[in-house]
């Protein structure tokens, strides 16, 4: 009876032991991402140059690639002739209006005459209205030859300041034909090569800041309760064999939904069906890599 009962007392004391020694030593567990860019052509041309290889680092606002601005220069030198042929046909006001105002002014003397003769009875009232109506008509001519030139100026001044903001849109294109990096980063992948034909909207190249990477981790509904943002936690980083490493991290991003648990995730509950992502940032050393495993401890 001794001997049935020594063994029954040893497994039920080694029973919790080995439960303690498989229970996860992580909360939750990840793989590590980053924030990338993709940058893309603005404009349609040859690319001349792509001045980067994966893997290179390239500094905020450093030119990536140049897409040809031939046609688009000739484009503006074309619309530069027709704004200078288009200001040049601006009509002289005061040359076209000088002859009308120098008949003006002698038919005003010519009134002021014959005000006088017919003062003196010299002449007749006739011949004094017929002067004051043509004087009147010379003014009226004066005034519409005035009132079509000011339109004609006014529609050829804003046919000058169209084609200036013509010119200055391909300017602009010129200028976006210069691709360049809005962030500082490693390039990850290259899709296009000199030579070959760019689009607006063609992936150029994408790249992402690896020394502010993340760790997109799985935490279950009973855990939320655990964590906020800007939580500093403690992540795991798996290099394989015994190679593991501590960071740490702050949460700055918590899911508002659920989603089913992905394939390549392990959670503490492992008859969780539907976890809430959680991203955390960690500062990386160099040694992190995208797509690494990592684990969380809260």
């Amino acid at each position: 009876m001794k001997r049935s009962i020594i063994p029954a007392i040893v497994a039920t004391v080694l029973l919790p032991m080995t439960a303690c020694e498989n229970a996860p030593q992580y909360d939750a567990t990840g793989i590590f991402e980053a924030t990338t860019v993709t940058l893309s052509a603005e404009t349609s041309g040859r690319i001349l140059s792509m001045s980067v290889a994966e893997g290179d680092t390239v500094m905020a606002g450093q030119t990536v690639a140049v897409v040809d601005t031939t046609l688009l220069v000739l484009q503006q030198r074309q619309i530069g002739s027709q704004r200078s042929s288009t200001e040049s046909s601006v009509p002289d006001v005061s040359a076209q209006a000088a002859a009308l105002r120098s008949q003006i002014t002698h038919q005003q003397h010519e009134v002021d005459r014959f005000a006088r003769l017919l003062a003196d009875g010299a002449t007749t009232q006739k011949q004094y209205d017929d002067a004051r109506a043509q004087l009147t008509t010379l003014r009226a001519q004066l005034d519409a030859l005035l009132s079509t030139l000011g339109k004609n100026r006014s529609s050829i001044s804003e046919s000058a300041v169209a084609q200036a903001y013509q010119s200055d849109q391909i300017q602009e294109q010129i200028q976006r034909s210069s691709v360049v990096s809005p962030i500082g980063g490693t390039v990850l992948v290259k899709y296009a090569e000199p030579g070959e034909f760019a689009t607006p909207g063609r992936q150029l190249c994408k790249l992402a800041d690896l020394s502010q990477i993340y760790l997109r981790a799985y935490f279950t509904a009973s855990q939320l309760a655990d964590i906020k943002l800007g939580q500093k936690v403690t992540v795991t980083a798996d290099f394989g064999a015994d190679e593991r490493f501590d960071y740490p991290g702050t949460i700055t991003w918590i899911a508002q939904e659920s989603e089913f648990t992905p394939k390549t995730i392990q959670t503490e509950d492992s008859r969780a069906n539907l976890v809430y992502a959680v991203k955390i940032a960690v500062n990386n050393d160099g040694r992190l890599k995208l797509g690494q495993y990592g684990e969380v401890k809260l």
